[in-house]
């Protein structure tokens, strides 16, 4: 059953209604579930394995002693042209599989056999904007939905036994650069999502709408001086500007298409209430045209659920004049100093530093670099924020020297880009997939105009290695200390996930499913799926056996916007395929 956002009336055969629904079962994702999911193992009805975004499986009937017996059991072609850039996360719900493709699809499989069971395709219009790739990174579960964003800034709720359409919201005007692209994120019956169009000089935003019906509940903008609102008996409401007065960090009007957009989305910490946000790039690039801070961009946030409000706030990058953005996972996790439980959230940054954060207020503790070279900055100072090194800022083309070119370590892609990073419980430690590579940068003039690039910059991505950019690491967050690593000749763009099993899995785009022991480092499986993997992989139970999946297929902002990087890559074949394997039960090892 294939459905398109044409909306048109259609019926169903008796044979095709019979095969649909022997598959499903009557079940309603209820809120409890999604707050346990962290601990479930026969589903995962998350982006993350559970709304802190750990993505740590408690499962270990696959382990690093029979991982070399995890076998392909099906395939899945998302069909069609449209294999490009395929960077979601499955979920998994009473044996269905959902899925979204690129072109914002979105598939419902049977889990055991990796029949389709329907495919909703959303009609977009010409005139999309999507800045990194036409990639869509997941769905979200609540009731009996199946909720997504698309490319021109629209969430649809799908019904989980047909596909049918059952409500939709325009969320923003593409026509002006907006786009959604992360899974949405729900919290207590409230479907949480962030914008992208960073590049196109939006204004940045997270807004909560009722998961059931779409009505939307609260909104806050993520440049300062915007308004937020809630509504309430059908009212809208002021509810505060953010952070104070318009243009106290900005110059002149540029508040006002300030970008900042939190283009990943966001985790939940129960321990806090908080939603834990990154935001995008303040626009443009060209820092010299926004003296000051540039509050909220390359920031992370905390906020209420209950009205969007914004409890605390930490900028990696105040000024930024390198596109570093600050839209990286903010991971909960709890460690012990002293006896005394520190409740902390660790991010790593494209600016090529890991934080730690007291999730409690947003203090900083510690921070250090991850990546071999950082140029930018000298180090960062007592609270965290970064000491610049001025000369590897690139130059103010208003001088007498036309926007002089710099040299910068890391490029604008990052140390880390959107690619989620995975915290073991058994280990400590983060797993971060990296890249090593650096760009040469200089400035232009640039104008604001609705719908168009917003950049007032030029750049040149390099290789910062011969034989390697990627770079797998396993980093310990108390002490800063890289504990192994990984070197990948191409650069990493795909999720990392870790299990109890001491196993570490991750994809490359050289088209590897890969495993590695989780203490060592040693790799310890891979499997060729074909194309470049940029998906995140999951792990679960179902019917006394754990099942792995992965989507496969090369694309998202590498090959567009990588520059020297993109030739090393050029060769690598676009697709579109969930492959999904498992550990047969004669073959389990006793650990």
């Amino acid at each position: 059953m294939k459905h398109t956002g044409l909306r048109k009336p259609f019926a169903l055969t008796a044979l095709c209604a019979a095969v649909a629904m022997s598959s499903l079962h009557a079940w309603a994702v209820t809120d409890q579930e999604i707050l346990n999911d962290a601990k479930s193992t026969d589903q995962i009805v998350t982006n993350g394995l559970g709304l802190q975004g750990q993505r740590y499986s408690t499962l270990d009937t696959l382990n690093t002693n029979n991982i070399n017996q995890l076998r392909p059991v099906w395939g899945f072609s998302l069909g069609g042209e449209k294999q490009r850039g395929q960077e979601a996360q499955p979920l998994i719900k009473d044996g269905v599989m959902y899925i979204t493709g690129s072109y914002s699809r979105v598939y419902a499989l049977d889990a055991r056999t990796g029949k389709e069971l329907w495919q909703y395709d959303a009609r977009l219009p010409d005139g999309i904007m999507p800045c990194c790739d036409v990639i869509n990174r997941g769905v979200a579960l609540y009731g009996d939905l199946v909720i997504f964003g698309t490319l021109d800034a629209k969430l649809v709720a799908l019904n989980k036994d047909t596909g049918k359409v059952v409500w939709k919201k325009t969320v923003a005007d593409y026509k002006a650069g907006y786009s959604l692209t992360a899974a949405p994120l729900v919290v207590n019956g409230k479907l949480i999502t962030g914008v992208s169009g960073g590049e196109f000089g939006v204004v940045g935003k997270i807004e909560a709408y009722d998961a059931k019906n779409g009505e939307l509940l609260w909104t806050r903008p993520t440049v300062e001086g915007h308004m937020g609102y809630v509504w309430k008996d059908g009212k809208k409401v002021e509810s505060g500007i953010s952070g104070g007065e318009a243009g106290k960090t900005w110059p002149g009007d540029l508040w006002k298409t300030g970008g900042a957009a939190p283009w990943l989305g966001g985790y939940y910490d129960p321990d806090t209430d908080s939603l834990l946000f990154g935001t995008g790039n303040p626009a443009p690039w060209n820092s010299h045209l926004r003296p000051g801070d540039n509050l909220y961009s390359s920031s992370r946030l905390a906020l209420d659920p209950n009205d969007g409000s914004i409890k605390w706030h930490f900028q990696s990058t105040p000024h930024d004049g390198w596109d570093f953005d600050g839209v990286n996972e903010l991971i909960s996790f709890d460690y012990k100093d002293g006896g005394k439980t520190i409740k902390a959230a660790g991010t790593a940054d494209r600016n090529g530093f890991f934080y730690v954060l007291d999730r409690t207020n947003g203090k900083f503790i510690r921070g250090f670099p991850f990546v071999d070279m950082i140029t930018w900055a000298k180090g960062l100072d007592k609270t965290g924020r970064p000491i610049y090194d001025e000369a590897h800022r690139p130059g103010n083309p208003a001088d007498a020297d036309k926007g002089k070119s710099v040299f910068v370590a890391p490029s604008f892609l990052g140390g880390k880009n959107w690619m989620p990073m995975a915290y073991s419980q058994d280990t400590g430690l983060f797993y971060v997939p990296s890249n090593e590579w650096g760009m040469d940068i200089w400035n232009e003039g640039v104008a604001y105009k609705k719908g168009a690039a917003y950049l007032g910059a030029g750049f040149t991505i390099k290789p910062l290695n011969e034989d390697f950019i990627g770079v797998l690491r396993a980093i310990d967050p108390k002490t800063g200390k890289e504990v192994w690593r990984y070197n990948n000749y191409a650069p990493l763009w795909g999720g990392v996930l870790a299990t109890k099993g001491n196993l570490v899995f991750t994809g490359n785009p050289e088209g590897y499913l890969m495993a590695f022991d989780a203490k060592t480092g040693k790799k310890v499986y891979e499997f060729n799926t074909g194309s470049g993997v940029i998906g995140s992989p999951v792990t679960w139970e179902m019917d006394g056996e754990q099942y792995v999946s992965v989507l496969s297929g090369w694309g998202g902002a590498v090959p567009l916007w990588g520059g020297e990087v993109a030739k090393r890559v050029k060769d690598f074949n676009q697709g579109g395929m969930l492959w999904t394997f498992k550990l047969p039960k004669d073959l389990v090892a006793k650990r």
